[in-house]
């Protein structure tokens, strides 16, 4: 059991990450990642929902879905969970560390919206996780995209001090960056 854990721990973050490989959540991705604290902290948020969206979702799929034949009603629970667990988080940063809500601005709510925190969800039922199983997919998932999203807020943050042509300057250096780093990550296939 702990070696699947683990190996779940590992592929879902590092080789199937889910920004680089699946191409999930690249909207917080590329509009969050001018800065590696915000981008740590939207990281830790996502952490936060994708983590406790994963074990609600497993819970009401396993006891409330799956015993009254109404699993074709997962991804509509999915998302009302989600949006609500994503409400709870924008109150606490609004509440207890407002620098972190203001610089995460419009980000914030897209969490409900983000494809990868759905996806985890639709990924843990598609394969039949159970409850412990499905919660450690999806912290490793969202470990996985905060590792993505603070490399590259970093490598955003050092290209501010080079010289880049200006076709280049802006957004189509971020995504070729981004694409080098998928390539890089494709690197970590070996692992399993």
């Amino acid at each position: 059991m702990i070696k699947e854990l683990l190996v779940i721990l590992v592929a879902s973050s590092l080789v199937n990450n889910v920004v680089l490989s699946q191409f999930l959540g690249l909207c917080p991705f590329l509009g969050v990642s001018k800065k590696t604290e915000t981008a740590t902290g939207m990281g830790v948020a996502v952490i936060f929902v994708i983590t406790l969206a994963s074990a609600v979702a497993g819970v009401i799929y396993q006891f409330i879905l799956v015993p009254f034949d109404i699993a074709y009603l997962q991804t509509i629970v999915f998302i009302l969970v989600i949006a609500a667990l994503v409400q709870f988080v924008e109150m606490f940063l609004k509440k207890f560390i407002p620098g972190l809500y203001q610089s995460l601005g419009v980000y914030l709510p897209l969490i409900t919206t983000n494809c990868a925190v759905l996806g985890v969800a639709l990924t843990n039922v598609q394969k039949s996780y159970g409850i412990l199983t499905g919660v450690v997919n999806g912290f490793a998932t969202a470990v996985g995209f905060t590792i993505s999203i603070v490399i590259l807020a970093g490598i955003r943050e050092k290209l501010t001090y080079n010289d880049i042509p200006e076709s280049f300057q802006g957004m189509p250096i971020v995504l070729v960056t981004a694409g080098l780093m998928a390539i890089a990550f494709c690197g970590f296939s070996g692992l399993l």
